[in-house]
């Protein structure tokens, strides 16, 4: 099912925020003035960069590291408190397909891992593609890898709007602390994803509703060895404690967290208790708050069912929302499908590769080969000055799910935001840059562009 842009008008005044929202909206269509008029203005009200990302996850840091190792004037805002989205609010599941087959994927992906690195032994440890980190070491691996390429950045910076003119977007309108602000750029990347910048600014977006993967809050826990975990069948013990605890899963297992003592969960979340749309504030709030009830119910079901093995297990967290599989992805030039992965198909116009498994998460887990994403999977159908990255890129239902690994989202951000960065240099729009220029950049940057096609070595079913 296609969704489009509706009235964003009523849904901010039913969400209470009538008087911003009407400053915001103003009287302008898709490319709104957006110049608040009725709230405080913050000091960024009016600032000007050569590329905007938006988003501070995996995708988000790629595209800040690409576009401004390129010599871009760069700024990159997150809502939350930190950088790394679901690599850091999970609690130390492993972020996937940063090094394939134990080998360097980019200079981007190398230099996070650097800056782990050199936090000490217990900030990472480091798999056959993937590394799974102590969260408030990456946090701050995250800011040292921005500084070491001169990215300016932002916390608590909640993007609200777009400024369209002539059907190109030339900012993002941000709620602060100080008030609302506009933020103008030569070029916009969304990392959100959700898709909310190219939402926002009018763009076409697709969301299969009834299809969408489920949600799923991370929680950490200790007080357990390693050998009496292997003595308890999860499954059996949900078996048993669904009846006192419903909200728990069908079954679960726990992992250890880098080089620590703790473990976390990373588990099937809302499979079994709806489908929940995390782009609509009311059912994001009921699977956000069903979450937290649903994780306590996990760790008194192991204490209580657990038997002598896990009746001291204790819950010492969970991330600071919940981690978002699936919403809206933005239709664009090309629509990357399940075909594509499967049969690991190569594009001309080839800016990334993806690889790993084709996982539903918790609902489907296939095999796939490595394939190319296309630029055109990357830029709006119609929209310009915009380029997105990460799980929100053009792709159908299945296909987007052979994406989400978190090195992969690295990979479609750091093509996004050295595209930026060469259009702004330019002076073109994004879609007007020479594919085989970026092409070379990316190589410049260490990226593997013959990766397609082929079948990836050292995968297991742990993902």
């Amino acid at each position: 099912m296609t969704q489009r842009n509706t009235n964003r008008r009523e849904l901010l005044k039913a969400a209470g925020l009538g008087a911003a929202a009407a400053s915001i909206l103003g009287s302008a269509s898709v490319g709104r003035s957006a110049q608040p008029s009725r709230v405080k203005k913050s000091k960024l009200h009016g600032m000007k960069f050569d590329v905007l990302v938006v988003g501070g996850g995996p995708a988000g840091i790629g595209a800040a590291l690409g576009a401004a190792g390129a010599g871009a004037k760069t700024m990159l805002i997150e809502n939350h408190a930190f950088f790394g989205g679901v690599a850091s609010w999970c609690l130390g599941m492993p972020i996937n397909q940063m090094r394939p087959e134990s080998k360097a994927r980019s200079k981007v992906h190398e230099l996070v891992i650097n800056e782990l690195t050199a936090l000490g032994d217990q900030a990472v440890r480091i798999g056959q593609h993937q590394l799974w980190c102590n969260v408030e070491y990456l946090k701050v691996a995250v800011l040292n890898a921005l500084d070491k390429v001169g990215c300016k950045y932002l916390v608590h910076t909640h993007a609200v709007d777009t400024v369209v003119k002539n059907n190109r977007v030339t900012g993002v309108v941000v709620a602060t602390k100080q008030g609302m602000a506009t933020i103008e750029a030569g070029a916009v990347v969304d990392c959100t994803g959700d898709g909310d910048i190219a939402f926002f600014a009018g763009a076409e977006t697709m969301k299969e509703f009834g299809k969408l993967s489920p949600q799923t809050l991370c929680l950490s826990l200790t007080n357990v060895t390693s050998s009496q975990l292997r003595k308890v069948n999860m499954r059996q013990l949900a078996v048993k404690a669904r009846t006192k605890y419903p909200l728990i899963p069908k079954g679960w297992g726990l992992r250890k967290v880098a080089n620590s003592d703790n473990f976390y969960i990373n588990h099937a979340g809302t499979r079994d208790i709806g489908q929940f749309d995390a782009t609509d504030p009311f059912q994001r709030s009921a699977a956000e708050c069903t979450s937290r009830r649903q994780i306590v119910q996990m760790a008194q079901a192991m204490r209580e069912f657990g038997g002598d093995e896990l009746n001291d297990i204790e819950l010492t967290g969970a991330g600071a929302q919940m981690g978002v599989r699936e919403t809206r992805r933005v239709k664009g030039l090309y629509v990357l499908t399940e075909k594509d992965a499967v049969d690991g198909r190569t594009f001309r116009d080839v800016i990334a590769w993806r690889s790993g498994y084709l996982d539903i998460g918790f609902v489907r887990f296939s095999k796939m080969k490595v394939h190319d994403v296309p630029y055109r999977a990357i830029l709006p159908e119609k929209l310009d000055g915009l380029l997105m990255a990460g799980r929100c890129i053009s792709a159908t239902h299945v296909a987007a799910s052979a994406g989400k690994s978190m090195g992969n989202c690295v990979a479609t951000g750091h093509a996004a935001g050295l595209a930026a960065a060469m259009s702004v240099s330019k002076g073109i729009l994004p879609r007007e840059i020479k594919v085989a220029r970026l092409q070379d950049a990316l190589r410049a940057d260490g990226v593997d562009l013959k990766r397609g096609g082929k079948v990836q070595k050292g995968v297991s079913a742990a993902g």
